[in-house]
């Protein structure tokens, strides 16, 4: 593993801005968060569970647990909870920590009807919606900020592994390490519309998944590689 270079400056507003104009070139506008369910609270709530369902594993596990929750016409809170937690759990294995999270999904759910339906438990300002979302058993940063973003449409930003790679291996992160330098670090740059930063979260995601991989990067195709002092050897190779 390489050591980190000298500290540079975090990008200015500009320069993200250059960034994100070359990423959607590259990948065009994203299409960010996949639903089985047509705009209104059936959405928002399936968007939740596909929030919960995909920690610590790639979406296409969280997708297939949410498939088997269709499948057996458990797709609302009070339908969720009718099942006992071992069928519960079975229907999300596919997802990975399927026990556990058979308890995070039954603690979610209990929290929409005792708001009063999903719309009442994502009202208000996105503030009050995150400290809302982080009082839940199950819910971390990253999670409440991915329901805030795509199931509430309010402002936020979400940091993820691949956020961290990105900037780390351009070499002008934010700072440390830290989720809550990095969210604030974007919302102060990049403004409060919920599009943009739904796309750039959905374009980091893409990048990461696509070039900017965690072992054997695509850095001869990456449309950053310009920028990127991890190409050149200048930028230490973080842990994800």
């Amino acid at each position: 593993m390489r050591e980190p270079g000298p500290a540079r400056r975090p990008y200015t507003k500009r320069d993200l801005n250059a960034i994100y104009r070359a990423l959607i070139e590259a990948y065009g506008p994203q299409q960010w968060w996949p639903t089985a369910a047509e705009d209104g609270p059936e959405q928002r709530f399936e968007i939740c569970l596909g929030a919960i369902l995909t920690q610590n594993t790639a979406w296409r596990g969280a997708a297939a647990a949410l498939a088997n929750l269709q499948g057996a016409s458990a797709t609302t809170p009070e339908a969720i909870l009718d099942l006992p937690e071992p069928v519960l759990g079975d229907l999300l294995r596919p997802s990975g920590y399927f026990n556990t999270k058979a308890r995070k999904v039954r603690v979610f759910c209990d929290s929409v009807l005792d708001a009063g339906g999903i719309d009442e438990l994502l009202g208000g300002d996105a503030d009050d919606v995150r400290a809302r979302l982080l009082a839940l058993w199950g819910v971390g940063p990253e999670t409440a900020d991915s329901i805030i973003l795509y199931a509430a449409r309010k402002p936020t930003f979400v940091v993820d592994a691949y956020a961290y790679r990105l900037f780390e291996r351009l070499g002008r992160p934010p700072g440390k390490r830290d989720y809550d330098t990095y969210r604030m670090y974007f919302l102060e740059r990049l403004g409060d519309d919920v599009w943009t930063l739904n796309q750039w979260h959905a374009l980091i995601v893409r990048h990461g998944q696509q070039i900017c991989l965690r072992t054997r990067p695509q850095c001869g195709a990456c449309i950053l590689e310009p920028r990127c002092e991890f190409s050149r050897g200048d930028a230490g190779h973080e842990v994800d």
